[in-house]
């Protein structure tokens, strides 16, 4: 039997060997050379033998005096991931069956192999699809609404545990199970993948007993270093303290560095726009990563320009009402299992943070919840889905709820569905793009407020676009143009993937809530 501090100290081994190697001349050298269109590609590779033997022997090739062929080094000393097609064997008509067959293609194993960046998982989990061959911190929370429409709740909560042993392993729940993600994490959904559970479990008080804690820590990772927040320090790292006195949160990263899994893209941007401040920017960069609009004109001081990123400038509306639920589950949960002191310390914060959301985020002038611009003291200019939250945590109230409902139909309604903001921009997260958690949430945020007619409507247009997709193409993707039906999405720094995990878990969640009468 394996010795479970040797198997730790090995992995933390090559952790520490992964970080050194994305510091390194090699490394930076190949991923500016172009080699790779992808510099992610270079990034996820693994090595045949170990990273400091590999940088031995890059370094005993540079000492012969002649430039280093990187193209045949790079193939003498790693295995390069491919980038597999979606394939299914069985010529499928039907979508629902060619969802079912996508989801054998997309489950993946326990890992085995610690060698290059991945960070082991120790139970079945599954992965978005194209270019995203790891866990996905907030994909696989509506990843999970089609696995439990798929009577696959065992393994949503294989995944659950993956994120709970990834926190416990490196102190927060990472943005993917890469070692390059560690410096961030994604929206905070472990209260939610539990909550998704909770109705399945024979003992849910042993449930939660087993789980309360891992909630709370993510809740605490959220929250650090509030205790040291004044008048004079207002901001640390993911919170800030409000003027009268409330806490409200951002995105952050601790790194300010260019991101390793997309390190050419950063330089040569850095390079294009010369900012002031480079560590600003790249810290800003990677934050807005975090956030997983990556990227949007919510970020962005202007919205044709990705170099005027600002990130930790701005106080989401999303990230704050998920916080919110967080506070409302970890009141709940600890009412359930008996610690009522816990339960009333949690519901306290709930009920200050929805006080500061209302009185910062919400804009009587455009009838919507906004982010909130730390530096002007006012709301952001940009108008986005993220301002559907309130109404998916609950913390609106009706007349708030009603004045939502109808923004949502008058201006983010389109013939394919919901575009993610009012900005046509070249940034993935902006207009003309819809995104699927983007519509489940607002669908299930009007549900809970009555509005069925045009959650209804919302459903209906967004199936469509993807079966009209589908039947032309015979592929299910990451983001769709709502409005162009046949067209395909674009922008941002990759190529639009197929696959694909959260589009699949909207898509099944919405054919049986139309199917039942969005029950």
């Amino acid at each position: 039997m394996t010795n479970p501090d040797f198997l730790k100290e090995q992995l933390n081994h090559q952790l520490r060997d992964s970080l050194a190697f994305f510091d390194s001349e090699l490394f930076k050298t190949v991923q500016l050379s172009g080699i790779f269109k992808d510099s992610k590609t270079f990034a996820d590779a693994i090595p045949k033998v170990s990273f400091k033997d590999v940088l031995a022997k890059y370094h005993a090739e540079k000492q012969k005096g002649t430039p280093v062929d990187l193209y045949y080094f790079v193939d003498e000393y790693f295995n390069i991931p491919v980038y597999d097609d979606i394939e299914i064997n069985d010529s499928h008509t039907d979508i629902n069956q060619y969802i079912a067959a996508l989801w054998q293609q997309l489950e993946k194993p326990a890992d085995k192999e610690i060698m290059g960046s991945l960070l082991p998982l120790k139970n079945p989990y599954v992965v978005p699809g194209g270019r995203f061959r790891e866990s996905y911190y907030w994909d696989s929370y509506f990843t999970a609404l089609g696995l439990i429409e798929s009577n696959k709740e065992s393994l949503v909560e294989s995944m659950l545990n993956n994120f709970l042993d990834l926190q416990i392993r490196y102190g927060c729940i990472p943005n993917g199970n890469r070692s390059y993600y560690l410096s961030r994490s994604q929206p905070p959904i472990l209260g939610l993948m539990a909550e998704l559970i909770l109705p399945f479990k024979q003992d849910a008080k042993q449930f939660l007993v087993n789980h309360i804690k891992g909630i709370e820590t993510e809740y605490k990772f959220w929250m650090k270093g509030s205790e040291l927040l004044s008048d004079k320090n207002p901001e640390t790292m993911r919170v800030v303290k409000m003027p009268d006195g409330s806490l409200l949160n951002r995105y952050w990263d601790e790194q300010s560095s260019p991101r390793p899994e997309s390190y050419r893209e950063d330089i040569e941007l850095l390079q294009q726009s010369k900012p002031q401040n480079p560590d600003d920017f790249y810290q800003n960069i990677r934050a807005a990563c975090e956030s997983g609009w990556d990227f949007s004109s919510r970020w962005l001081a202007r919205p044709d320009s990705l170099a005027s990123i600002r990130t930790t400038r701005i106080l989401p509306i999303d990230l704050n009402c998920l916080l919110y639920k967080q506070e409302k589950l970890l009141a709940q949960y600890y009412s359930i299992i008996g610690n009522n002191e816990r339960s009333f310390v949690y519901l306290d914060l709930a009920t200050a943070r929805k006080r500061a959301i209302n009185r910062y985020m919400w804009s009587d002038k455009q009838s919507f919840f906004m982010d909130y611009d730390i530096d002007s003291k006012n709301h952001s200019s940009v108008k986005s889905l993220a301002g559907v939250l309130p109404l998916f945590v609950e913390l609106a109230n009706s007349k708030q709820a009603e004045r939502v409902s109808k923004v949502i139909g008058n201006e983010f309604l389109k013939k394919g569905g919901l575009v993610t903001t009012c900005i046509k921009s070249s940034q993935q997260w902006d207009a003309p793009n819809g995104w699927a958690p983007l519509h489940w949430f607002t669908v299930k945020g009007l549900m809970q407020y009555q509005h069925d007619e045009l959650a209804e409507i919302i459903q209906q247009r967004w199936l469509d676009t993807i079966n009209v997709y589908f039947k032309r193409t015979g592929k299910i993707m990451e983001k769709y143009n709502v409005f162009q039906q046949t067209s395909t999405a674009s922008g941002g720094e990759y190529d639009v993937q197929e696959g694909f995990g959260w589009t699949n878990g909207v898509y099944q969640v919405f054919s049986s809530y139309l199917k039942n009468g969005n029950e």
